[in-house]
């Protein structure tokens, strides 16, 4: 098997993956002097920041996954391998990938990060993870049977199991995780699952430091906390989780949790391709690249978004790994590689935070912007609009909505389906 891809003459910017710093940069180098080879595991780029909506049966997949073949219909200089990316080869130019060599006259990385489950070998096997649009599926699945089962079920103790819900990670995604369920809890679950006493579900979101949305401001992280109680949220900050072997959870006080359900939103780490020094990485698998994305030590090599670690006055321990970074990096970089062709002089980065926001519930949320902080229904609707314009695609973007405003009038999306691959 081989790439297959065609010799043009044209210098070749190899980008490996489609996130949103990947998908920005080839889309920005669309119909430029080079080729563009997109390289992803998955033939769609996924919206990250909806994943819990899929997981909570607000969304379906496909409204959040946009095909990249699609993305650049009749833009002749870009190829898209759908491949695994196994080693990278820098002395030859070359990347081994599970579709044969593809060689490079520069190479971008945009891998993204993966699960961070700082070493603890139970929680990685039983816990539930939200990194892809299959896992937030898996998770549905997981939380519908549970309920499903809890119906059938007649000892208390595995119905307990099956009703409560743990959320570890204080971050945006676990507080917009818990919010959603509790939402749910409160008015869905009780219509289509009326033989269960609801009551004794309980769901916790759990937060090592002293506060949830540390990335925010006091007073959105206080005010984050408020509106998940008052949706019936059991938020426990300062509280560290110890194990997990799939029916209790151990926190660091000594006292335990019954739960046969965790999910996991604590902590990233970068994805690794063999390859490279080991110089290049910092804590948490970030690559240490200078202020041009260029990786130390390479002089074609480029990282950009979450996994690259960028150092500015403003931002001595690296840039947010959120979207922004990633895209404002790949619009830079797609500058620098015209400009380079041209023998211009280059642009160094500079991060501009644009805010920081996350939702709640219905009506419920918080938003910073460098110039003024809200929360409430205000913020809500601030919320709902930045995401729904950063969709990729007219007909997702109209689909999302009209879920939104259909879940907001009837508080039920009729989206809750048990979908498995068939066994074989």
């Amino acid at each position: 098997m081989a790439a297959n891809i065609p010799h043009t003459g044209q210098k070749r910017v190899v980008i490996i993956g489609a996130g949103f710093g990947g998908l920005k940069l080839a889309r920005k180098l669309a119909n430029s002097p080079y080729q563009v080879v997109l390289i992803d595991k998955n033939n769609y780029h996924q919206f990250q920041p909806l994943f819990y909506q899929v997981a909570t049966a607000g969304l379906e997949p496909s409204s959040i996954s946009f095909p990249l073949r699609k993305v650049f219909q009749g833009v002749k200089n870009i190829h898209i391998r759908v491949a695994e990316v196994l080693k990278i080869d820098a002395e030859s130019n070359q990347i081994i990938t599970s579709l044969g060599e593809i060689s490079y006259d520069h190479l971008v990385l945009g891998i993204g990060c993966d699960t961070n489950y700082f070493g603890m070998d139970n929680i990685k096997k039983y816990a539930i993870p939200m990194k892809s649009v299959s896992e937030a599926l898996a998770l549905r699945n997981r939380l519908l049977q549970n309920f499903e089962d809890a119906l059938v079920d007649e000892n208390p103790d595995d119905i307990e199991g099956l009703l409560n819900i743990v959320v570890v990670g204080g971050g945006p995604t676990g507080v917009e995780v818990s919010g959603t369920l509790a939402e749910m809890k409160n008015q869905i679950l009780p219509k289509d699952y009326p033989e269960l006493d609801f009551s004794k579900m309980n769901i916790y979101l759990l937060e090592a430091s002293p506060r949830t949305l540390n990335v925010m401001s006091d007073a959105s992280a206080n005010k984050s906390k408020q509106y998940l109680e008052k949706l019936g949220v059991i938020v426990k900050t300062a509280t560290q989780v110890k194990d997990f072997d799939g029916k209790h959870v151990y926190l660091g006080d000594g006292s335990t949790i019954r739960t046969n359900n965790l999910i996991w939103a604590a902590g990233v780490i970068g994805n690794k391709i063999e390859g490279l020094s080991a110089d290049i990485y910092i804590r948490g698998n970030r690559i240490k690249v200078d202020r041009y994305n260029k990786v130390e030590g390479y002089d074609n090599v480029f990282a950009i978004g979450d996994i690259a670690f960028m150092t500015e006055e403003k931002y001595p321990n690296g840039h947010p790994q959120v979207a922004q970074p990633a895209m404002q990096q790949a619009d830079n970089l797609a500058y620098n590689l015209k400009a380079h062709i041209k023998n211009k002089k280059l642009k160094p980065f500079s991060y501009t935070n644009l805010g920081s926001m996350a939702t709640v519930g219905r009506n419920l949320a918080v938003v910073e912007f460098p110039f003024y902080k809200f929360q409430g229904f205000i913020a809500w609707l601030v919320w709902m609009f930045v995401h729904l314009m950063s969709i990729v695609g007219v007909k997702n973007r109209l689909l999302i909505f009209i879920n939104w405003c259909w879940n907001y009038f009837t508080y039920d999306q009729s989206l809750r389906l048990i979908l498995k691959a068939k066994e074989k």
